[in-house]
């Protein structure tokens, strides 16, 4: 035995008591690991069918609601009115050049978040309403000229007096973007007969590409960074459109594996080539067996456009040749190509990724544990993730036509742990019967007034197929503490993405007419203060928009007081069946101004 002079010795006298004590302590640690081991699992475990459960652990030990202090956030300065905390700015300088990461979700520390109300623009303005906002917005909403002057040649806006105007321009669309998606329905037919239904566009510009789509029954994820064209997303977000801020950077996208119909390029400057071809295999694995990649714009049309790119033909000759080597190691056939857009197609049957099994074959086959649809802050890796054979429904050709896909149960939802096609039915059926009940409590839901939507706790999406003939797109949110069930989101023709909701939503200020919240509070109270998630939702969502917020009474009222010092006006609701253990809060942001304007 060493003492702590380090000289050894002998103390007869106490040695009595060393074994004893010595058992008690491995006898409590053992015990606080077996308790601490209960406590985590338990904790970590969010699911919607045990939300009644918690609520009932909860009451049972407290008598009554939870009770929290009336507090009045001050406003946040002027200069925050476009603040994007987890992509800002000003935060850059802290992170690496390297393939952009500085343009990737870096989020503040708690000790640094605001807890402030983000003021609108001076001048701010109600949005135009849908469909006229395709078209133009108030200039007031987004007060910058960045991209009206540095693209004023290739029309994807133009400022007139109050407003801006979209007609329909983009690097690769000269003749407009209508004509531009006209060519490639004709080199997809797919895209006429409900065989599409979702897409993503990378590098989106104010998404005139996705707005033209709309029309044509396929829903998009304009999808673009917080980069020097100013305010692209939030444009796209102002005129109505589906978008979300992201890069293809060094972490996967946050969507599932095997999910869009379609992903587009038009010239969107990622480095298709570059790193081992990393970015194609993140399209590859998002994309749905079936599906199509499209790309227009360098190095496609090399031979008539090379001059226009700042390069030589050899430069552009090579890199075409290292795309197409790159597309067919990870089992991409050209589809169609003409003049200025080249169509390729994932494979559909399996066995083209045999060829990854031969040693020393690039790009291997992911085999290192990670699940293929985790997307949360997961790194990028240089390898193909291979479909699950045993989804025999899973390719675009067996799929559904929208919009029958719709209602239909998906094959994945077996490998959602408690879920069933019969689980999946009367989720959809229990929705029908709340989105009326909602109706009868906000009379404008369903009509021009409330165009962009976000479901910030989904399940399988019931929600936004309910309201899925009104003039309205819902952005089904996913948490990443949750049971995964965004690919069966993604199955039936809707849209989503993952978040945790501890941090900022991937979404400029102002940009959703209406949050819908299910259970969020009661499930993820734990992990996040109520207060941050509130502000949260103060910030995205636009004045005199509204809140829908379905909680357990546990937390109705405390959700309600906090919402009065955001300058918000609630009110509390019965559900549809009269359940005492839950209430239905609509609340409305009021539209107010920055008193140092």
């Amino acid at each position: 035995m060493k003492y702590k002079d380090d000289k050894p010795g002998r103390q007869p006298e106490k040695s009595s008591r060393v074994v004893p004590i010595g058992v008690m302590f491995v006898v409590l640690c053992g015990l606080s690991f077996y308790l601490g081991g209960i406590f985590c699992s338990e904790r970590n475990r969010i699911s919607t069918d045990q939300v009644s459960k918690a609520v009932d652990s909860v009451e049972s030990t407290v008598s009554g609601p939870i009770q929290v202090k009336s507090v009045l956030f001050p406003e946040c300065s002027a200069d925050l009115q476009d603040y994007t905390p987890c992509t800002d700015p000003k935060r850059w300088m802290k992170y690496g050049r390297y393939r952009l990461t500085f343009m990737e979700r870096h989020c503040p520390p708690v000790f640094d978040r605001k807890e402030c109300l983000i003021p609108p623009p001076d001048g701010y303005k109600e949005p135009i309403r849908w469909p006229k906002s395709k078209d133009e917005c108030w200039y007031r909403n987004v007060p910058y000229d960045w991209i009206n002057k540095q693209k004023s040649n290739q029309h994807w806006l133009r400022k007139e007096g109050e407003k801006f105007y979209f007609p329909g321009g983009g690097t690769m669309f000269p003749n407009g973007v209508s004509a531009y998606v006209d060519q490639m329905q004709n080199l997809i037919p797919g895209m006429t007969d409900g065989t599409l239904r979702t897409a993503i566009d990378t590098g989106c510009g104010v998404a005139s590409w996705g707005g033209d789509l709309l029309d044509r029954g396929i829903l998009t994820v304009s999808l673009a960074p917080r980069d020097n064209h100013e305010a692209q997303v939030q444009f796209a977000l102002e005129r109505g459109i589906p978008a979300i801020l992201g890069i293809i950077s060094t972490q996967r996208l946050p969507f599932p594996s095997n999910s869009f119909d379609m992903a587009h390029c038009s010239r969107c400057l990622i480095p298709w080539t570059e790193f081992g071809g990393i970015y194609l295999l993140e399209v590859h694995r998002i994309l749905r067996p079936g599906g199509f990649w499209v790309l227009s714009g360098p190095p496609i049309n090399y031979k008539r456009r090379w001059r226009g790119w700042n390069t030589t033909i050899e430069d552009q000759k090579s890199d075409y040749e290292k795309l197409k080597k790159l597309l067919t190691s990870m089992c991409f056939k050209l589809y169609n190509m003409k003049e200025d857009i080249a169509v390729w197609q994932k494979t559909s049957d399996n066995n083209c990724y045999k060829q990854l099994d031969v040693p020393d074959t690039y790009p291997p086959k992911c085999d290192d544990g990670t699940e293929p649809d985790s997307a949360w802050y997961t790194p990028l890796r240089p390898c193909v993730v291979v479909p699950n054979p045993k989804h025999k429904k899973l390719s675009l050709q067996s799929v559904a036509k929208w919009p029958e896909r719709l209602h239909e149960a998906p094959d994945r939802i077996g490998d959602i742990k408690g879920s069933s096609a019969g689980d999946f039915n009367r989720d959809d059926s229990m929705w029908k019967n709340r989105v009326a009940h909602y109706k009868t409590l906000l009379s404008i839901l369903g009509t021009d007034k409330i165009r962009n939507v976000m479901d910030m706790n989904t399940r399988y999406g019931g929600f936004a197929a309910s309201l899925i003939k009104d003039p309205l797109w819902v952005m089904n949110v996913v948490s990443s503490y949750a049971p995964n069930t965004l690919p069966v989101v993604y199955d039936r023709g809707l849209i989503g993405t993952y978040h945790d909701w501890c941090e900022a939503f991937s979404t400029y200020p102002r940009t959703y007419d209406l949050l819908h919240v299910d259970s969020l509070f009661t499930l993820e109270s734990h992990r996040c203060e109520m207060k941050y998630v509130l502000l949260e939702m103060d910030r995205i969502l636009r004045p005199n928009g509204h809140a829908l917020i379905r909680e357990s009474g546990y937390f109705a009222d405390a959700v309600a007081t906090i919402a009065k010092g955001l300058r918000w006006d609630c009110h509390v609701n019965d559900t549809e069946d009269g359940n005492s253990k839950e209430k239905i809060l609509v609340c409305r942001k009021k539209l107010w101004y920055s008193q140092s304007s």
